[in-house]
């Protein structure tokens, strides 16, 4: 993965046919108040896409994960006009890192939900949804 610009990253991380996910603080101050998540979050410094999705999968859940879990990956442009490109990637998750889960401060909870359920989810945040079915798709 190249460490070009961009502004953040997501990832689906995969346990069978469940897909962890978290449902976002009902804040006014941030992007998506009250939908369902996908751990990963902004860039910080020089972070690769894959190092950024790391950390935050460390900041949010507790979890370290090895490079070798992420399974595919790939670049888009920002959700907006104007807005950074952002990195997508799907891995798998263990239920020995499913146990290990240790809820950081951001959200409200998380959960194993069906990639189904998420996937067609009206409280799903809508671009990951999307890029989550791409993926699904195109395997």
């Amino acid at each position: 993965m190249q460490a070009q610009s961009f502004g953040g990253a997501k990832i689906a991380l995969l346990h069978q046919d469940r897909l962890l996910v978290y449902l976002r603080d009902e804040r006014s101050d941030i992007p998506w108040p009250g939908l369902w998540d996908l751990p990963g979050g902004g860039r910080e410094g020089n972070e690769t896409p894959l190092q950024c999705v790391q950390r935050e999968t460390l900041e949010e859940f507790g979890l370290l994960l090895p490079p070798q879990q992420v399974l595919w990956q790939r670049r888009y442009h920002g959700i907006q006009a104007g807005s950074p490109a952002t990195w997508f990637m799907v891995g798998t998750i263990t239920a020995q890192q499913i146990a290990a889960v240790q809820f950081g401060e951001e959200g409200q909870y998380w959960q194993m939900m069906a990639v189904e359920q998420f996937v067609h989810h009206p409280q799903g945040i809508p671009h990951l949804r999307q890029r989550l079915s791409s993926y699904l798709a195109g395997r």
